[in-house]
């Protein structure tokens, strides 16, 4: 089942505009009732700045009403088992929970499956600022 969150990745990475990194990235967020938005990346002229694949992917998933993320897949063309970054990594614990599952993909799948809680232990928590 997990295969067609891969390809909505794959398809999406296809739609990056990367020409300052040349590093096209793709992600896809599957909520518990099985929608499915994905994402590239996004670069612009005063690069660094610009916006992830699993940032794209989360403004499509808010903008249609979010929901329980039940998982996420990841996939560069440049780089098998590609992670979110950092930022990504907070973003998406922020809408997602430790055990939501995380694949990590090549180009012709997914190769690695780990959760967000492995991957961001002591992310921060929107109930610390309340």
């Amino acid at each position: 089942m997990s295969h067609d969150l891969f390809e909505a990745a794959r398809a999406a990475m296809e739609k990056a505009h990367a020409p300052y990194s040349r590093f096209p990235v793709g992600a896809a967020i599957r909520t518990t009732d099985g929608r499915i938005y994905a994402g590239a990346n996004m670069e612009v002229a005063s690069y660094p700045e610009g916006w992830c694949a699993e940032t794209t992917a989360l403004g499509h998933y808010l903008m249609d009403g979010g929901g329980e993320i039940a998982e996420v897949a990841v996939v560069a063309e440049k780089m098998a088992r590609i992670t979110p970054c950092g930022g990504c990594r907070q973003r998406l614990a922020e809408f997602g929970r430790p055990e939501t599952r995380l694949h990590l993909c090549d180009d012709a799948g997914i190769v690695e499956t780990t959760t967000l809680g492995a991957l961001l232990p002591h992310g921060f928590s929107g109930e610390t600022l309340k």
